[in-house]
């Protein structure tokens, strides 16, 4: 792979991207969860079956998307992939039924799948070149954890604006009125970062055409499939974004275990997305010495005992300082694997050109947790009250970890002197 990187707003412009195109689909709903249930009149079930409708799409697209990365510009697919994104928060507004909603949650698994994401992968790749892979995908992760935090920040002044901050519930009609403006400010970010990545996110000639393919072909599947470290890749991104998705529950643990109101539940959930940046910005920065491919095992260890805590119990409404420590260690753990996990691409000798191949089929096990686990948290949560379907949903992750770590170390003893 090359040695020269791309300009630093080519980077800016993949993070800016790589947040806002998920923060209509995802992120609204692990800020707002217990509003997004109330305003859409579902219950976690359902959400779940929303979430596992996108990976359904998702699952598909990553197959397809992968290639197509290989084929085309990053910045054409972006841009499309961002104002399509957008168009559906149009409808997201609308408050459709839930049946339009498994409907919505389809085509962002297209939009913000086949066209998006493994071109941004792609783009970052080529953007650290061969000597800072760390670097890159720390600032991206990083980067993208800024946005989603201001985004989010964003998003909870204004609903605080329309909602106010009483104790007592409002009418589903004030809530759905104080929850449109934040739908509708998210959209207009989305489709503007689009135009912005159309316009600014160019290379030149000769970088662009050292990542592109002339045809998409089934021997570039073949080339990639026959690279061990591909296969791991898929087991330790699986079971790393097991830990992300269960983040999802946080701002509903703070209101169901801790006894916060909807107002206070968002901002804890807003003041964990501020931990993704800065857990990823210090690895870019101070853990370049350290070999990438030991971290993914600490990682997954840190992980581990955090999710064992919430898993025994011993969160609750009277352990405030311990809520704290457990989120931020969680932060810790699921973060940095997010940051590290695909910078390890190039310690497994996987070709720069067949970038998104390998991430589109890595992608198609490690990001299976989009079709099942929304489902299977929702049925934890709906069926076992109080804090024991958080522990059920804690010990999933538990179990997830302690997988990610022997794949991680795995990696580490293949590929960590290369």
């Amino acid at each position: 792979m090359g040695k020269t990187k791309a300009p630093w707003h080519y980077l800016l412009l993949i993070i800016l991207a790589g947040e806002s195109i998920f923060f209509l689909p995802y992120v609204l709903s692990r800020v707002f969860r217990p509003t997004v249930l109330d305003v859409f009149q579902i219950d976690n079930v359902e959400l779940g079956i929303c979430f596992s409708v996108y990976g359904f799409v998702a699952i598909i697209s990553y197959l397809f998307g992968g290639p197509i990365a290989d084929r085309y510009p990053a910045r054409k697919l972006i841009s499309w992939a961002l104002w399509l994104t957008a168009l559906g928060g149009v409808y997201y507004a609308s408050y459709p039924s839930y049946f339009g909603l498994k409907v919505l949650y389809g085509y962002w698994g297209f939009t913000s799948v086949f066209l998006f994401w493994a071109p941004m992968i792609k783009a970052a790749r080529l953007w650290g070149a061969s000597r800072t892979q760390l670097q890159a995908f720390g600032f991206l992760e990083g980067g993208r954890g800024l946005v989603g935090a201001a985004m989010g920040t964003l998003g909870v002044l204004i609903f605080a604006f329309f909602r106010g901050q009483e104790v007592t519930g409002p009418s589903l009609q004030e809530s759905r009125m104080a929850f449109q403006p934040v739908i509708y400010c998210s959209s207009i970010i989305v489709a503007f970062a689009g135009v912005l990545v159309w316009f600014f996110m160019r290379l030149n000639d000769e970088q662009e055409q050292t990542a592109i393919v002339n045809e998409i072909s089934i021997k570039q599947i073949k080339t990639v499939l026959k690279t061990p470290s591909v296969l791991l890749l898929m087991v330790i991104v699986l079971c790393a974004y097991m830990g992300y998705k269960t983040t999802d529950v946080i701002s509903l643990f703070s209101k169901e275990v801790m006894h916060y109101n909807e107002v206070k539940s968002a901002q804890v959930a807003t003041f964990l997305l501020y931990a993704r940046p800065i857990v990823a910005i210090i690895l870019a920065v101070f853990f370049i010495r350290i070999q990438i491919t030991l971290l993914l095992s600490i990682g997954f260890i840190v992980s581990f005992f955090t999710a064992l805590i919430f898993a025994l119990g011993l969160v609750s409404h009277s352990t405030v300082l311990l809520f704290v420590m457990s989120i931020i260690m969680l932060s810790v753990g699921v973060y940095g694997l997010r940051a590290l996990y695909f910078a390890v691409m190039e310690k497994g000798n996987i070709p720069l050109i067949y970038t998104g191949t390998a991430v589109g089929l890595i992608s198609i096990i490690g990001y299976a947790p989009d079709i099942f686990s929304g489902p299977l948290t929702g049925y934890f949560l709906d069926q076992y009250s109080g804090i024991q379907g958080y522990q059920y949903v804690f010990a999933i992750l538990a179990a997830f970890s302690g997988i990610g770590c022997w794949a991680g170390w795995k990696y580490h003893v293949m590929y960590g002197k290369s």
